[in-house]
């Protein structure tokens, strides 16, 4: 049995299924307390929970009586957190045996490190992408959208894509501008200056704003190579796929005009906002090609 570390992990639950289960039993031994936040779930997955969990002191369960969010929810965890490391994880998001024990060493090791994340996996055990990339600025969201990255090895300082997990694995942690919000420990300290997590996002891009906030308090953010995660990616929003994608367009719309509002010309972010809109068009009426 693996000693527990001073970590509350903390999971935001929406009929995410028998994976959870999965999920608290992967990651229980390597921290001290785990806290299951539901967001009004309608299937079994509370109830599979709470039967292997339910003389488990260490598991604690909070029921939302509404479906609020995951900011939120996460938020609402962080405040019933009895450890003072805090540790997101996404309920469809399997650890292996030492990945939370690497991800606390390595934010032990580097003092102006705020928050680290993981290895995301996908189920054949390729790198996902998301889980170390650059910020979506303006500029890098536009060559996105225009699929202008096919041509980024010519021009490579120009067509920049933000997701990093085409590049080589790392041999060491990495300083990265952003990690994703499904693999999440994060120092006491910093969390103390920078704040918890914005709640005007219901689902998608909070991940980016807080990765934001953590850098510009001048927090630094490392990706951990040498802890991985396998992460069945979208369990919880494969049954509301259109709400998901409306919440994840709003979100990075709220995400462009909050931080960058300032420092980008107005044209070229009513260009980058349309580009958002255009897309979330494309993917609702046309998901296979989108």
């Amino acid at each position: 049995m693996t000693t527990s570390l001073p970590i509350t992990t903390i999971i935001v639950n929406y009929n995410a299924g028998p994976v959870l289960v999965e999920s608290v039993s992967a990651v229980i031994e390597q921290t001290g307390e785990v806290i299951l936040v539901d967001n009004d779930s309608r299937d079994q997955s509370l109830a599979l929970v709470e039967a292997k969990f339910g003389q488990d002191a260490r598991v604690k369960i909070i029921r939302n009586g509404a479906n609020l969010g995951f900011a939120k929810a996460c938020n609402i965890g962080a405040q019933a957190a009895s450890q003072p490391f805090l540790f997101f994880l996404n309920p469809d998001c399997i650890c292996a045996p030492h990945s939370v024990t690497r991800l606390y060493q390595s934010l032990l090791q580097n003092p102006q490190a705020g928050m680290v994340g993981g290895l995301l996996l996908n189920p054949d055990g390729t790198e996902q992408a998301g889980g170390r990339r650059l910020t979506p600025t303006p500029g890098r969201t536009l060559v996105r959208s225009f699929g202008l990255q096919r041509w980024a090895k010519r021009w490579p300082q120009l067509l920049v894509d933000f997701n990093l997990h085409q590049q080589p694995l790392p041999n060491a942690p990495l300083s990265v501008e952003a990690i994703s919000g499904a693999c999440m420990l994060v120092k006491p300290e910093a969390l103390t200056q920078v704040g918890l997590w914005d709640e005007d996002y219901f689902l998608h891009c909070e991940d980016l704003d807080w990765c934001m906030r953590f850098r510009r308090a001048g927090w630094d953010i490392l990706f951990v190579p040498d802890a991985p995660f396998s992460h069945a990616q979208g369990t919880c929003s494969k049954s509301r796929p259109l709400f998901v994608e409306w919440h994840k367009h709003k979100g990075m719309s709220r995400f462009y005009r909050k931080f960058f509002r300032q420092d980008y010309p107005l044209p070229l972010l009513w260009l980058v906002l349309a580009a958002i809109w255009v897309r979330f068009g494309r993917r609702s009426f046309f998901p296979i090609n989108a």
